[in-house]
């Protein structure tokens, strides 16, 4: 079986989230099952500076976009062991970040989606069976294969899997431009089709025409058929829910191993994790500025700052958690510039107990996993995660709101029969973080061995 990964990020070589870190995993775990798997994404500034020297060209066309004739560059390069095509266009892809403005985004990503599928087959001298469709930004191919090859044999047996990792960024634009992009006959412009309240939506439109639809983890597959958790499209989820899936995303343990990482300053595993931990503890709070040779717990978040994160609740009982406790908190993240400056503010007022670092490096996140004893998690909503099971693997413990993923994957500390691999709290509540959060700090000051 031949399968194409579809998506707009890949780790380790452009990628600012969840969606990169399955990518740069599960195609290299297919392959190590016997099933040809390969990638097609598009060809970022970052990646064409970095690779240009591994990077193989293939082939030139030109894409029709609405009244545009555009260049598309193919080319090709292998990653671990995975073979990765790009689709290039300095035009759409030629910036520092892999996200623009949203409507410029739309364009782009139509474009790319059209690139995609003209390069199927003797372009690429590849044939997938199985198209792997990931988020908004790859939707609308199940469509555009109804609307301008359903007559040729080869498409007409290809089969779509659609993959959600987050529901609420979906891709809206307007009518007459998605027309456009797209040139998609009438028949497709309806609520039936396409239109979400009057208005295109790419994820609407490959939930409809996709052949399967999965969602990262089990809890989350039935929290998007709620009208909390469905942003607006758990009616049309409801109705094809006969052919979604929760599949639990996973980590590449052989990448995330404390043993092997050479990010962190001491390598440990199950054997000498104390004596590992404290070293990589003792390493990054000196360079933190904190003062070292004590040992008191440090906290740890590595996280987009957004309102999906929980950050609010986090804000609201920050000071109380660090007065009443004798924690430290480190904070690796990006995003809005309104939740770095509260954080900011924050640690201004705590400047012995905080430390934030507003720039996504994955080194020092690796730093951190290894030095930290608790991972706080507390999110509105969690499609799967990933921080969770990479804390875990470094023997931090996560601290999480018991929703989607996290309430897959954490299961709370039980001091009846001391099962658990974490902590949780159910309610979107402050209050309830700093109780749990101060419960496990409690048990790691009078109970350590628990």
């Amino acid at each position: 079986m031949k399968i194409l990964f579809v998506g707009s990020e890949l780790n380790p070589l452009a990628h600012t989230g969840g969606l990169g870190d399955v990518l740069g995993a599960l195609p290299a775990a297919i392959r190590k099952s016997g099933y040809d798997a390969r990638i097609i994404m598009p060809l970022y500034k970052q990646i064409k500076v970095h690779y240009r020297e591994k990077l193989k060209f293939i082939r030139w066309s030109m894409i029709r976009l609405g009244w545009r004739s555009m260049f598309s560059g193919l080319y090709s390069m292998t990653v671990d062991g995975v073979p990765v095509y790009f689709i290039d266009n300095e035009y759409y892809f030629g910036h520092d970040s892999l996200y623009l403005e949203y409507s410029f985004d739309i364009e782009r990503f139509s474009f790319f989606q059209r690139a995609v599928l003209e390069a199927l087959g003797e372009p690429m001298d590849f044939s997938p069976d199985i198209l792997h469709l990931n988020d908004w930004q790859t939707a609308m191919i199940p469509v555009l294969l109804d609307a301008h090859y359903s007559q040729k044999k080869y498409y007409q047996s290809l089969k779509t899997v659609l993959t959600i990792h987050n529901l609420k960024y979906q891709g809206v634009h307007g009518r007459e431009q998605i027309q456009d992009y797209l040139d998609l006959p009438d028949r497709f412009i309806s609520e039936a089709n396409i239109l979400k309240d009057g208005i295109p939506n790419f994820l609407k439109a490959g939930i409809v025409y996709s052949d399967r639809i999965t969602v990262v983890s089990p809890t989350y597959a039935k929290e998007i058929l709620t009208d909390y958790y469905g942003e607006g499209l758990n009616g049309i989820l409801g109705a094809q829910r006969d052919k979604i899936t929760g599949i639990l995303n996973g980590i590449d343990t052989e990448s995330y191993d404390p043993a092997t990482d050479k990010h962190i300053p001491k390598n440990y595993d199950v054997s000498n994790w104390k004596e590992g931990k404290a070293l990589c503890k003792q390493a990054l709070e000196k360079e933190l500025g904190f003062t070292p040779g004590d040992d008191r717990p440090l906290m740890a978040m590595v996280t987009r700052l957004t309102e999906q994160k929980g950050l609010d609740l986090l804000l609201h009982i920050g000071d109380e958690l660090l007065e009443t406790t004798e924690a430290r908190l480190a904070i690796i993240g990006n995003g809005s510039p309104y939740l770095e400056n509260r954080l900011r503010s924050l640690e201004g007022r705590n400047p012995d107990k905080m430390r934030t670092l507003f720039a996504f490096k994955p080194e020092e996140a690796r730093k951190l996993y290894a030095a930290s004893d608790l991972f706080l998690m507390p999110s509105l909503f969690e499609p799967c995660g990933l921080s969770q099971m990479i804390a875990m693997r470094y023997g931090s413990l996560p601290v999480v709101r018991q929703t989607g993923g996290l309430q897959d994957t954490v299961q709370p500390y039980n001091r009846f029969d001391g099962s658990g691999n974490g902590f949780g709290f159910l309610n979107i509540n402050a209050h309830e973080l700093l109780y749990t959060t101060k419960h496990a700090l409690c048990l790691y000051e009078e109970n350590p061995k628990a």
